[in-house]
Order: C-alpha cells, then structure tokens, then sequence
C-alpha cells in the first residue's frame, strides 16, 4: 500500500494513511487485477475502487455504509515474511475491502483502528482467526453498552459548589406509630 505514492526517504515506517486528509487516492495490491493494482479513493461518504480486469477498466462508487466496518486483522507469520497487523475497511465481498494501515507490530495498531472507525463513523470489528467477524464490545445502535460505573461524589464537579456536610445528612424518617394531636385549638404554642 503507498499513500499518495510518496514514502519519506530514509524511513523504515510503513506508508501512513492520515483520516484526517480525507478525500485521499492511494494504490494498494490486488490479486485479481490485471496489473495486481487497484487505485482507491477514499471520502467521508464513499470509496471509489478504480482496476483493470481481463483488460476492461472499470470503477466502482460504494457509499460508506454498504461497508460492515473497520476490522482488526492479525496476519499470522509465513514461510518468508513475518506477521503483521492490518487495519481493514471491511465489505462483505472481501474483493471489495480497502486496507487503511498495515505494520510489523500493533504499538500504533489500537489507536488508528480507533481513529479511523471515528473518522468514517463505522463499527469497530475483529476478524477471528476462522475469518468470522465480531464487535469487541457489546452495541445498543452507535452507542456502547456496559455496566454502570458509580460517581465518584469526592472529585465532581459538585464538589466545589455544595457543602459537604449536606452529604452526610439523612432524611427524615416518619415513626412508625406517629403521633397524633387532635381537640386542641391551637397548633401553634404561644409564650
């Protein structure tokens, strides 16, 4: 994958795809191409995949929600390369998903999965080893469900406009038997 076709000199860095300078043109492999490139680009609200097959050019505009998500994919080591860790534009037809990063180790891998399932505003996926893809943290729409944390009343921002003496109050309580004053005529004593 190049971005751009562009990669600093010297730098043993892979080619770093930035969300934030969307809409970006970039070439990345394709093994069913004529000439095993594909041009992609990739906006805020589509990818256009641009490749030759069987010598007919072709291009193909897919809206960003046709797309399942943004899956993490662990590349298990080979016979003479080590492994890697992908950050993957996922579509159901696996011809069609784009990678957006691709390193040697994951020390950045989390944080651009992250990055660039906010950008596109997809779901975040990881791809099991049997190639199923799953959530890695149960949704309720866009919103993620977990258990409720309790507050902390000591750091809030509460805490420096009310007393703390109101906390340890308690409310009244009504006795079990209350007491009841009836045939006086005042209910208010004078002195």
């Amino acid at each position: 994958m190049s971005a751009g076709g562009v990669t600093p000199s010297g730098s043993s860095r892979h080619a770093r795809l930035d969300p934030f300078a969307l809409p970006i043109r970039f070439t990345t492999a394709d093994t069913a191409t004529d000439t095993r490139l594909r041009d992609v680009e990739l906006g805020r609200d589509r990818v256009v995949l641009r490749r030759t097959v069987s010598g007919m050019r072709m291009a193909m505009a897919l809206p960003l929600d046709h797309f399942l998500g943004v899956t993490l994919n662990v590349v298990p080591p080979g016979d003479n390369d080590d492994g890697a860790v992908a950050i993957v534009l996922s579509h159901r037809d696996a011809a069609l998903s784009v990678p957006l990063y691709v390193a040697d180790d994951g020390t950045e891998a989390i944080a651009e999965w992250q990055l660039w399932a906010k950008v596109l505003g997809l779901p975040l996926l990881i791809a099991d080893p049997d190639g199923v893809l799953r959530e890695p943290f149960p949704r309720l729409g866009a919103v993620r469900v977990g258990e409720p944390q309790l507050r902390r009343r000591r750091c809030g921002p509460v805490k420096r406009r009310r007393a703390s003496i109101l906390m340890r109050r308690k409310p009244g309580r009504m006795p079990a038997r209350p007491r009841v004053i009836k045939d006086e005529r005042e209910i208010i004593a004078r002195s």
